[in-house]
């Protein structure tokens, strides 16, 4: 490949491309690099962080800090669970401690492949690589299911859930079983009249599990699946919610309670309508070079997208192996190795 420029003086031709840098573009990247692939991480937000960056101002991981590491580098010790902050502070010092180069704020608008050969545009840039490696998450693509009827409140979604100040003192409806609906549901019973909404009675894990006993289970399934063995599945008797301290608390004092799932919109009498229903990947320009969720192209990798991509993969300990595998690919197709 030419040593082409781009328009500001950057190299624009890599060996591989990396569209996202949140935990599972640096994840990739620090294998391609330690395998001396001329690597480029473009990013569309304006600091390093991911979808940290956006999260509640209550949000914790699952997990304690030596549960959720990135490869090569631990997390550096919280008590407790370990806040937004503190996730975004750590993959900032990994980028930083491993040299990844990223491009930022960079939002991808389309990829085109000939010959051979990615061509990576957003806006008058371009960039050329021989390989793709799609890290876009699932953040920016909310998923909000399509009822009857209408509310007239205010739609929310936990991807823009801001916190507790604008629901003090009104009627709020949170919908969604699972955690984040959990979460959400049980700080805002402290300031607001709140309706949680779930498809059936909340699955509670017992309070002794968090995300380490999650983490296992996803690597029990991703080892078999390696195997070439059937995916055992998640543990069906588990549940689906972690009790954290707060849920717990709320749970347990009776101020969190779970109310059968409306039919229509119409049912719905609140202020503010919180969808906590999940989300589908944000693939972007990236889709229209699949054919459903299988890449055209073998130079085109996608990483980080949870159990569409592999048990685990859209934590922050779990994505090393996608990544890993990933990078393996990619070196390989460029005469190195990845150790």
């Amino acid at each position: 490949m030419m040593d082409e420029m781009t328009g500001d003086g950057m190299r624009s031709e890599h060996e591989a491309i990396i569209i996202g840098g949140g935990q599972s573009g640096l994840a990739t990247a620090y294998y391609l690099l330690r395998a001396g692939v001329d690597t480029l991480v473009l990013d569309d937000q304006p600091a390093p962080g991911g979808a940290w960056l956006h999260v509640w101002p209550s949000m914790t991981l699952f997990s304690t800090a030596e549960f959720s590491n990135l490869p090569g580098w631990p997390m550096p010790l919280y008590d407790g669970f370990p806040p937004a902050q503190h996730v975004v502070d750590y993959l900032t010092a990994y980028e930083q401690r491993y040299k990844i180069p990223v491009e930022r704020p960079v939002r991808v608008d389309r990829i085109e492949h000939e010959e051979g050969i990615f061509r990576v545009r957003a806006g008058n840039k371009v960039w050329s690589a021989q390989n793709v490696v799609a890290a876009t998450g699932t953040w920016s693509a909310p998923f909000v299911p399509n009822y009857p009827g209408t509310f007239r409140g205010t739609h929310w979604h936990s991807a823009n859930y801001p916190g507790i100040e604008p629901f003090r003192g009104t009627r709020v409806a949170v919908v969604g079983g699972a955690n984040s609906g959990a979460q959400i549901a049980a700080e805002l019973t402290r300031v607001a009249e709140v309706t949680w909404y779930t498809r059936r009675p909340p699955r509670w894990m017992p309070d002794e599990v968090d995300g380490r006993v999650l983490f296992r289970r996803n690597r029990l399934r991703a080892l078999a699946i390696q195997r070439g063995e059937p995916d055992p599945g998640a543990d069906s008797d588990l549940g689906d919610i972690v009790a954290l301290p707060e849920v717990r608390d709320a749970r347990d004092t009776g101020r969190l309670q779970a109310t059968p799932m409306f039919t229509s919109l119409d049912e719905v009498d609140a202020d503010h309508l919180i969808w906590c229903t999940g989300f589908r990947p944000a693939l972007g320009p990236v889709r229209r070079l699949l054919d459903g969720t299988t890449p055209r192209y073998s130079a085109l990798h996608l990483v980080g997208y949870g159990d569409w991509t592999g048990p685990g993969a859209a934590t922050i300990t779990g994505v090393g192996p996608y990544a890993k595998q990933a990078a393996r690919e990619i070196a390989e197709s460029v005469g190195k190795v990845v150790k």
